[in-house]
């Protein structure tokens, strides 16, 4: 035998092995299996090393301890409210809500999510204003800054943050920031210096230390949360750069969506980041207490759940909630996403409400900043146009928010993009409102955008150059993977 049938020998081996073990011994979703046999049967060298890179599940054991143990500590809370729920004793603040108490229900039974209803919620659409708004915020700080994001760039708003926290920390406030390993891999290692030497704390969520074949490289944090003195809490999709402010020379305006929240639902978002940090530094854990849960009522009125989904989870709690509120739609449905390359469930959901006679928008970005997930975007909308579906694309500049309104009464925002990476991948976290006055806003927020927008239509759609419909094909055959 010559040394290439050596090696294809080898490869072919290592194919069957890796086939064998996606089929029989890893619980997939049908699509990813087909989709990771499909590549490992046709790119014979470099399917088993994307196998290796992207296809690993994460091993779950330290996590399930961890939630385990988060679960046990709020499941009297859950326990009580379920039982309120299920015997209708939950007086609404907004009598709209009412019709929507089993959804209210579902992501209390499935994700843990406790439902309050003493919120004040503040909505920014631009970088520069929520930013200052943080910023604001640290200033003003008694006691502790808890920092959740994906991405943190080395760049003027990453070191203007990072100075205003290590002020903080030789003050004697207790500062805390998690970054993502993989989203903030161009970070230099002396970035948190200056915060650490000035007694803060600083930790990267599954560092990867064995190069592209860690087992964890596919399964990031891509949570966005702030939470100052477990009073204030911020969710969205704004990550810590100077392009999420609209310096980016080629994306230019960033268009994205994040909330400031004071009230009880803080709580949640404070618990959210206490299990996140022990996962990724259980050598200095945190221990929950008063100090970082203050019993203290919020003086608003807005109805909201905070609920989180990850590999770490049985169920995919953010996007059964998605489906939940399409289904309940009556009127209208408004979203916003980067990415739209969501599965079979979340498709037939919208193109059921959109036979129904339900007014359903999507909007896109016009520019993409990852191709491939763009042209599986594209690839996607063509069955939802013929349904009824309005496409609009966002050209003002680069829209990276991830709402969802229905009916002007309910709404979303967080972190999960519409894709099958937000929905089974990633770490995420997002919150449900259930108030008409919040939600209007969001609506106003979305017609607003659409006067930076243009519709794609049916006609244009299928005037594509073959050239585009072919790659967006081959594309879309990728989605499981994406």
């Amino acid at each position: 035998m010559t040394v290439l049938q050596n090696i294809s020998l080898v490869l072919t081996a290592c194919n069957l092995l890796f086939a064998a073990t996606i089929v029989f011994l890893e619980r997939r979703h049908v699509a990813a299996t087909w989709a990771w046999v499909l590549v490992l049967v046709f790119l014979p060298g470099l399917g088993f090393i994307l196998y290796l890179l992207f296809g690993q599940n994460l091993r779950r054991r330290r996590i399930l301890r961890i939630r385990a143990a988060n679960r046990t500590r709020i499941g009297s809370i859950v326990s009580r409210q379920r039982e309120l729920f299920a015997e209708s004793r939950i007086a609404f603040n907004d009598p709209r809500m009412e019709p929507h108490r089993d959804f209210i229900y579902m992501n209390l039974s499935s994700a843990h999510a406790i439902y309050t209803q003493d919120n004040a919620v503040d909505i920014f659409g631009d970088g520069d204003s929520k930013f200052e708004r943080l910023l604001a915020d640290i200033e003003a700080v008694k006691d502790h800054i808890h920092l959740m994001y994906y991405i943190v760039r080395d760049d003027g708003l990453g070191r203007l943050l990072l100075d205003k926290l290590a002020e903080k920390a030789a003050s004697g406030v207790e500062v805390r920031f998690l970054a993502d390993h993989i989203g903030s891999h161009r970070l230099p290692r002396r970035f948190f210096r200056p915060l650490i030497e000035a007694g803060g704390q600083a930790a990267f969520f599954f560092p990867i230390r064995f190069g592209p074949f860690s087992p964890r490289i596919n399964y990031r944090n891509h949570r966005k949360l702030a939470v100052i003195d477990g009073t204030i809490g911020y969710i969205g999709g704004f990550n810590v750069g100077d392009e999420y402010r609209g310096r980016h020379p080629k994306l230019g305006f960033w268009r994205d969506t994040h909330l400031r929240v004071e009230g009880s639902a803080v709580r949640q978002m404070q618990a959210r980041f206490l299990f996140d940090w022990n996962l990724a530094v259980p050598n200095r854990p945190l221990v929950t207490g008063e100090r970082y849960f203050p019993e203290r009522s919020g003086s608003g009125r807005v109805g909201m759940q905070i609920v989180s989904s990850g590999p770490d989870q049985d169920q995919e709690q953010i996007k059964n909630g998605f489906i939940k509120m399409i289904h309940e739609a009556e009127s209208f449905i408004y979203i916003q996403t980067p990415y739209f390359v969501p599965d079979d469930s979340f498709l037939t959901a919208i193109r059921i409400a959109a036979l129904s006679g339900v007014d359903v928008r999507i909007m896109i970005p016009a520019r993409p900043d990852y191709r491939t997930v763009y042209w599986a975007t594209l690839a996607h909308l063509g069955d939802l146009l013929q349904s009824g579906v309005k496409v609009y694309l966002y050209r003002k500049g680069f829209l990276h928010a991830k709402t969802i309104v229905v009916d002007g009464k309910i709404a979303t925002v967080g972190t999960a993009n519409i894709d099958n990476r937000s929905f089974r991948l990633n770490f995420e976290v997002n919150a449900f409102l259930f108030d008409s006055e919040t939600a209007g806003r969001l609506t106003a927020l979305f017609e607003e955008d659409l006067q930076d927008a243009v519709e794609m239509t049916p006609g244009m759609y299928q005037d594509r150059p073959l050239l585009h419909k072919a790659r967006e094909s081959a594309a879309r055959l990728l989605s499981p993977l994406l």
